[in-house]
């Protein structure tokens, strides 16, 4: 979309005057509303703003922070109390086409939650499933890319999808070059970023909301979320934690229509489908994140995703308004 000479002239104008009025960028509509939605929690609101704003240092920071106490102090109770406080308000749950699709064709607002079942959202804090606005989306750089030194391409993938988030966003996110997206170019992105290997990811923060709408297209290599992940399986000062959650589903496999290409373990980035020494495949369960790439690269379509239980369920919104509207 084009703007006007007119468009033009008042986006560079209020650029000019807010570069000579530091102030101005609080005036912004999105910055308004983050105070408004937290209240009289200004601390919040400050730390809504700062995450946002400064992203790109933030996020690696912080997990170069809880690198090196797990290094030095992994085995005590302290450091597990730590990332147990943490990963209880700053967290993800793994989605699938199936998932992302229903939230990027929404025409209305949805409001569920909080998740006090734990069935689709297995934390504490930070669980609710609310999207306002949701055809208003934005996307900018990803800091975890933005941080590494031969990142995966595209940097420009994480998504806020509703007002909430996407506002805010266009006000604080210049220099992550955010922009406005449709629903079908939202689509368009993450349905790319999966054919580059990169799994989808919904993320909620406390401080952010406690609410869906960050929705990021995390690769292995790169993501500071599913480095955390790994980070956390190295502690022993109490019970296995984690801020990554699986999606719900595990992989059902037909051994009949299987031609033993070796994609499947190809697409797979945590060693939940691999090969034996003697090319014989193997699905460990118990590590798969049911993100549904290697169901995706089967070449002889033998491969799909069932719901398990022991999972939980899926962030599927049908499947939400029916489990939290009975409060199971």
């Amino acid at each position: 979309m084009t703007m006007n000479g007119d468009e033009a002239s008042v986006s560079g104008g209020r650029g000019t005057r807010e570069r000579r009025r530091p102030g101005a960028r609080l005036l912004r509509p999105g910055v308004r509303r983050v105070f408004r939605f937290h209240g009289v929690r200004v601390d919040r609101a400050i730390h809504n703003i700062v995450y946002f704003a400064f992203y790109d240092t933030y996020v690696p920071t912080f997990v170069r922070m809880g690198r090196f106490l797990a290094d030095h102090f992994g085995k005590t109770r302290i450091v597990h109390a730590m990332y147990d406080m943490v990963y209880s308000r700053y967290h993800s749950k793994v989605i699938t086409p199936r998932e992302f699709t229903k939230i990027l064709t929404l025409n209305q607002d949805v409001m569920l939650g909080p998740d006090t079942s734990k069935k689709i959202l297995p934390f504490k804090y930070a669980n609710n499933i609310i999207l306002e606005e949701p055809e208003y989306i934005a996307v900018m750089d990803c800091p975890c890319r933005m941080s590494r030194e031969n990142p995966c391409q595209p940097i420009n993938v994480c998504m806020g999808v509703g007002r909430h988030f996407a506002e805010l966003w266009m006000d604080v996110g210049e220099k992550y070059h955010v922009r406005r997206v449709t629903q079908g170019e939202a689509l368009e992105l993450l349905r790319s970023a999966r054919a580059k290997g990169a799994i989808t990811a919904a993320w909620f923060k406390v401080a952010t909301g406690a609410r869906t709408g960050v929705i990021c297209s995390c690769c292995s290599c790169c993501c500071r979320g599913l480095e955390g992940m790994r980070i956390a399986k190295r502690l022993t000062g109490g019970a296995p934690l984690t801020n990554v959650a699986p999606s719900g589903y595990t992989v059902v496999i037909n051994e009949e229509r299987c031609v033993h290409c070796g994609t499947c373990s190809e697409a797979c980035k945590f060693e939940a489908m691999r090969r034996n020494g003697d090319g014989t495949r193997v699905y460990d369960g118990a590590v798969c994140l049911g993100c549904g790439l290697c169901v995706e690269n089967c070449q002889g379509e033998a491969l799909s995703l069932e719901i398990d239980a022991e999972k939980g369920l899926p962030l599927d919104l049908d499947l939400a308004r029916e489990t939290l509207a009975q409060g199971a």
